[in-house]
């Protein structure tokens, strides 16, 4: 058999045989690899728009499909910073709401373990009628019995209540009143009392760590708690701002004062009352026409933000009533409440914060209100409570 014999008998027997598969089958496998690659591919991009470029590991399933999809979250609106009390005021119960009540017993005879308030009911011509009050923690009224303050007075003769906002420490323990050339020390649990002898017509105090701050219009003392001495102090008692009493006791002092544009907040070192920055109070969060005119009554620190009573120019005039919220950091105004221009003059002092971050204020009239400026919630405390007030921090 020679070579080319050969040759046409082995291409015969090949032409036999059938491939394993046939064409069409590597198309169909090969349609098959391109649909799973492109399924992969879009689910891919899928992940990749959806998590932001973040990798997802993909496992197979052991069990039936589980949707866990979470609903978008909603974050809350901030308050807007202008904000206006209710018509009508709603009055969720409150301790504070015996403050109306008559005192049942004498504090001499039942000293307190804590005091929440002190009320001092005044008449038309606001001066004091009957003993202040004393609202104790146990929901008991007593009538302060150990001592009765005279008005505090000024050089010009203008005489006012002894009882004003910021007289009772931030534990509820002690009252401090100013007086024409005295500060009267009062311990509400003994109950006891120290007069400590001071020069000046003296009007207001400021409780402040371990020392009292009193002053008037031309003269401010602190004075030490323990020893009861008193040094002169270079700041002024009505600009003066409550510290946070959760601050200690080297927080630093805060003045806020001025008129217009040119109110300034000051910070000052806590002992020697020397300065240590100032910088203008500035409205620029503040819809257009609203600004601070003036500010009065005691202003009161809580972390960094800074609560006080001021006349304002709203959206309807200029010298309404107000409220200001202050970043005592930075001056700047965050939130304004409008009370409008139907109330009493210098109506709607601040009395001070309560623990979950809401303002109190004494709104005359009305009674005493609750300003929550982060969610602009405003709801009454004690209903038409004609007097002075302070509470504790």
């Amino acid at each position: 058999m020679n070579e080319q014999t050969l040759r046409r008998l082995l291409t015969a027997t090949v032409e036999d045989v059938l491939p394993a598969h046939s064409a069409a089958d590597a198309w169909d496998r090969a349609r098959r690899t391109r649909r799973a690659r492109r399924a992969v591919g879009v689910a891919a991009l899928a992940v990749a728009l959806v998590g932001g470029g973040t990798v997802a590991a993909l496992r197979p399933s052991t069990g039936p499909s589980v949707d866990r999809s979470v609903a978008p979250t909603v974050e809350p609106s901030p308050a807007p910073p202008v904000q206006r009390a209710p018509t009508d005021l709603t009055f969720p119960p409150d301790p504070l709401t015996r403050l109306d009540g008559p005192a049942t017993v004498p504090l001499s005879a039942r000293p307190v373990r804590r005091a929440l308030a002190l009320y001092q009911p005044v008449d038309e011509e606001n001066r004091a009628v009957g003993p202040i009050r004393v609202l104790g923690d146990d929901g008991v009224i007593r009538a302060l019995d150990v001592v009765t303050p005279a008005p505090t007075r000024d050089e010009g003769g203008n005489q006012a209540t002894a009882l004003k906002p910021g007289v009772l420490s931030p534990d509820g323990r002690s009252a401090a009143f100013a007086q024409t050339n005295e500060l009267i020390l009062v311990d509400l649990t003994a109950p006891a009392v120290r007069r400590i002898p001071l020069d000046g017509y003296l009007e207001l105090v400021v409780w402040a760590g371990d020392r009292v701050l009193v002053g008037g219009d031309d003269r401010t003392y602190a004075v030490n708690l323990v020893s009861g001495a008193a040094s002169p102090l270079t700041v002024s008692a009505w600009d003066l701002v409550a510290p946070d009493p959760a601050a200690g006791r080297e927080a630093a002092l805060v003045e806020v004062g001025g008129v217009r544009d040119a109110l300034v907040l000051r910070s000052r070192t806590a002992r020697e009352g020397t300065v240590r920055s100032e910088q203008p109070v500035t409205g620029a969060l503040l819809p257009a026409p609203y600004r601070i005119n003036e500010f009065y009554g005691r202003g009161w620190l809580h972390g960094p933000r800074l609560a006080r009573a001021a006349w304002i120019t709203s959206d309807e005039i200029d010298g309404a009533e107000g409220v200001a919220l202050l970043d005592a950091r930075t001056g700047a105004v965050s939130h304004v409440l409008d009370l409008g221009r139907d109330r009493w003059k210098g109506c709607c002092e601040v009395l001070g914060w309560d623990d979950r971050g809401a303002v109190l204020l004494r709104l005359r009239p009305g009674g005493v209100v609750r300003w929550q400026p982060a969610t602009g919630e405003i709801t009454g405390v004690v209903r038409d409570l004609n007097g002075a007030v302070a509470l504790a921090g």
